[in-house]
């Protein structure tokens, strides 16, 4: 019978399970290449006939992992803290203001999410290179103070889910706008802010792209993807050390989801009106 019940079960979930095979099963090869000698890593063996952590030490010896940690942490910090502070006011007033051309503009926003950046690219680094300012990651934190059109129109969209009566009774109350906004709303909207922090912030740290235009002249500004790349070229043969920063580089990000996962949830679950 337990043998039948879990076939059955296999079987109604085998979609399941080949999906979260072709997902879970990269990371295994990681890890487990990771632990490998050098030798046996250029092998056909996929389990490790003996595990060597000090892979781990020696890629710290091999490269400024620390370096690259820090620039990162800067860029996905600063561009998920601007993004906030500049595309959330914009969500509230698309949601909340009726004005003319409201409907035009929200169309301009969506727009921009079409838009491909390296359309703009060139102009853009012309800008930034008459600032003085291309060899440091500024030219990819400072336009989320501009605000970011996905977020907008993440936030938007689930700010008109929020009841306009809420808003009302605080202003029958004496709150002023920015203080409904603050109070009211935003406190309600903590499950769209957290999944909009989540997407700016893994985006800027995987961001590969933007620090490779503006800072590859300049390995004291590199990112962990930047880095992460040109250890991979440097050390191309040593497949061990490679996966051994790749894991290195993947940790905190996946650390970090777990916890922005269970603020999410909880975001979620306490949406509403506390008495």
């Amino acid at each position: 019978m337990r043998v039948n019940r879990g076939l059955g079960w296999v079987a109604t979930h085998a979609i399941a399970i080949a999906i979260a095979l072709m997902f879970v099963l990269p990371f295994v090869f990681i890890f487990l290449t990771a632990f490998m000698s050098n030798q046996q890593s250029l092998t056909s063996q996929l389990w490790p006939t003996s595990w060597h952590p000090g892979n781990f030490v020696e890629v710290f010896h091999k490269a400024p992992i620390l370096r690259y940690f820090g620039n990162s942490l800067l860029y996905a910090g600063l561009a998920t803290i601007f993004m906030l502070l500049s595309s959330v006011p914009a969500a509230y007033a698309l949601s909340r203001f009726s004005f003319r051309y409201r409907n035009a503009l929200f169309l301009a926003v969506i727009a921009m999410m079409v838009l491909p950046p390296q359309v703009t690219q060139v102009p853009v680094y012309f800008m930034w290179a008459k600032l003085n300012l291309t060899g440091t990651l500024w030219p990819v934190i400072l336009p989320n103070l501009l605000g970011d059109a996905f977020s907008i129109f993440l936030l938007r969209q689930f700010l008109l889910t929020i009841p306009e009566e809420y808003a009302d009774a605080a202003r029958m109350d004496g709150c002023s706008e920015w203080r409904v906004m603050t109070k009211i709303i935003l406190p309600m909207a903590r499950p769209a802010l957290a999944a909009t922090a989540m997407f700016i912030f893994f985006a800027s740290w995987n961001d590969y792209y933007g620090p490779l235009l503006y800072t590859s002249e300049n390995p004291a500004h590199w990112t962990v993807s930047l880095g992460l790349a040109q250890f991979r070229t440097a050390h191309q043969v040593q497949w061990n050390l490679t996966m051994a920063a790749t894991l290195l580089m993947m940790l905190p990000v996946m650390v970090l989801f777990f916890f922005a996962q269970k603020a999410f949830v909880q975001g979620v679950t306490l949406t509403g009106v506390k008495g």
